[in-house]
């Protein structure tokens, strides 16, 4: 007699099939990946440049250009970008005066958050998307905006691909670096763009709040784990996007938000192995 099938198992096997047919489905884990791979490769380089409040800063900027963008007619993703990006290469281009002044990044961290709320009082339809933009709306993506985050993503990999080799140099030892002509103002200016990009496209599966969790998360953990520049870099990107798309179905088969499953993902992750390197390495 043939062993009877696991029905449970059998159970979630086609329950996850039938949530894959779905397009709404199908978007999210597409937006996901294009978010996960950018802001693994991008946080990299946050992690390394000690640049994780200024991305915190840029996701609260995000937060008044979407508020704002509803005033104009714009998209939150236009809204957004504009004002992240245009913001990242003024702090870019402030070097060490801005990027290591945790006050002044405070300051217009607050302002942002100001401005937002502001925006939100002048336009009260949008505070029903508000929700969306401060912890995201995985399974809100449309196929346009897909389409705008893959082209933002392709560009965005493109220049970071250029100038990656002179931006690691300039990141690791940047007096040598300027020592021998690199401009640091403009490879900081180009990398904050870049990294504003991010910050957008990354905010849209985890909102602005969380924004942390695509960013700086995956290269935090691979940081720990590799000592090579390429397979710290391929870690990241396996560990955000397995995580996004682990979030994404578990949010299918329990109700509760991809945006929890993934942080929650990568909090456990990240506890053992800092538990590991602390205990079974020297």
């Amino acid at each position: 007699m043939s062993p009877k099938p696991n029905v449970p198992i059998t159970i979630m096997i086609n329950t996850l099939t039938t949530y894959l047919s779905y397009g709404f489905v199908q978007n999210a884990l597409i937006a996901g990946t294009l978010s996960a791979v950018l802001g693994a490769i991008v946080g990299y380089f946050v992690v390394i440049r000690n640049s994780g409040f200024a991305a915190h800063a840029l996701a609260h900027i995000g937060f008044a250009g979407a508020a704002g963008a509803a005033l104009i007619g714009l998209s939150p993703l236009e809204g957004m970008l504009l004002l992240t990006v245009g913001s990242g290469v003024v702090m870019g281009g402030a070097g060490d005066k801005m990027s290591r002044n945790d006050t002044a990044i405070g300051m217009v961290l607050s302002m942002s958050l100001g401005l937002g709320t502001l925006f939100l009082s002048l336009y009260s339809s949008f505070a029903g998307q508000a929700k969306s933009i401060l912890f995201g709306e995985i399974f809100g993506v449309s196929q346009d905006q897909i389409i705008k985050m893959a082209i933002l993503s392709v560009m965005s990999l493109g220049a970071l691909a250029i100038f990656s080799r002179r931006l690691l140099f300039a990141s690791v030892q940047p007096r040598l670096a300027e020592g021998r002509g690199l401009s640091l103002s403009a490879l900081s200016m180009a990398f904050m763009a870049v990294l504003a990009i991010s910050v957008t496209l990354a905010s849209q599966i985890v909102g602005i709040l969380l924004v942390f969790t695509l960013v700086i998360a995956p290269a935090g953990i691979a940081l720990r784990l590799c000592r090579s520049f390429w397979s710290g870099i391929l870690v990241s990107v396996v560990l955000g996007v397995i995580a996004v798309w682990t979030g994404i179905l578990l949010d299918c088969m329990t109700g509760y938000p991809a945006t929890f499953w993934i942080t929650a993902i990568f909090f456990v992750i990240y506890v053992l192995v800092e538990g590991y390197c602390r205990f079974f390495t020297k």
